[in-house]
């Protein structure tokens, strides 16, 4: 977890939320936003039938609810707490004030919401251009080690949570990854995956 620097620290006022509570909910009005300290968050939506859809998972170091926040609008999702967790809750007017009074905090939360933007952009190229097994493979792409051989990757989630966050099913996930396995891109035990050759699966991905 990156430190973040005390001028943006002292914004922020501390939460602690338990496991399975809510920090927000849908439509409700976006008063402010969060960053975690420790703990984990999950964001999705729910249709009217109560079918979950997973949109990310939110881990200590990271902000969310910025960009809604800033823009003065309202939450479009549930953001509930995986495990006890705490934040630092940043209320949107004033961070305003610290804003228009300082232009390094202003520069520190521009530049957290361009990056927002590209990661939003490439979440939206991965569930709509991509295929589940391409998904799955950037997926374990994104946490090995950088060796081109081999690396091992230790799923931190259960696989129904993956399935969700790669937006398909449990019966597809376990499909593709006994095809992978199959394929000889991967091994599988349990919860760790070896990926045998990142060279080869990353050539699953679009170029």
């Amino acid at each position: 977890m990156e430190k973040l620097d005390q001028k943006i620290q002292a914004l922020g006022q501390k939460k602690l939320y338990e496991k399975d509570s809510f920090l927000f909910f849908p439509q409700e009005k976006a008063r402010g936003f969060f960053y975690i300290l420790t703990g984990e968050v999950r964001v999705f939506r729910m249709d009217n039938k109560g079918k979950e859809v997973e949109i990310v998972r939110l881990l200590p170091g990271e902000f969310f609810g910025e960009a809604v926040a800033i823009g003065g609008g309202a939450y479009p999702a549930f953001s509930q707490a995986v495990k006890r967790t705490e934040v630092l809750f940043f209320d949107r007017q004033r961070v305003f004030r610290k804003l228009e009074a300082d232009p390094s905090v202003a520069h520190f939360f521009l530049a957290l919401l361009a990056n927002k933007c590209l990661v939003l952009n490439e979440r939206i190229e991965t569930l709509g251009l991509r295929t589940v097994r391409q998904r799955l493979a950037q997926y374990l792409l994104s946490r090995c080690s950088g060796d081109e051989r081999a690396c091992l990757v230790e799923l931190k989630i259960k696989k129904s949570d993956l399935a969700r966050l790669l937006g398909t099913i449990n019966e597809t996930l376990s499909r593709n990854l006994r095809k992978l396995r199959e394929d000889g891109l991967i091994e599988v035990d349990g919860r760790k995956i070896k990926v045998k050759d990142c060279h080869r699966l990353r050539g699953e991905l679009p170029g």
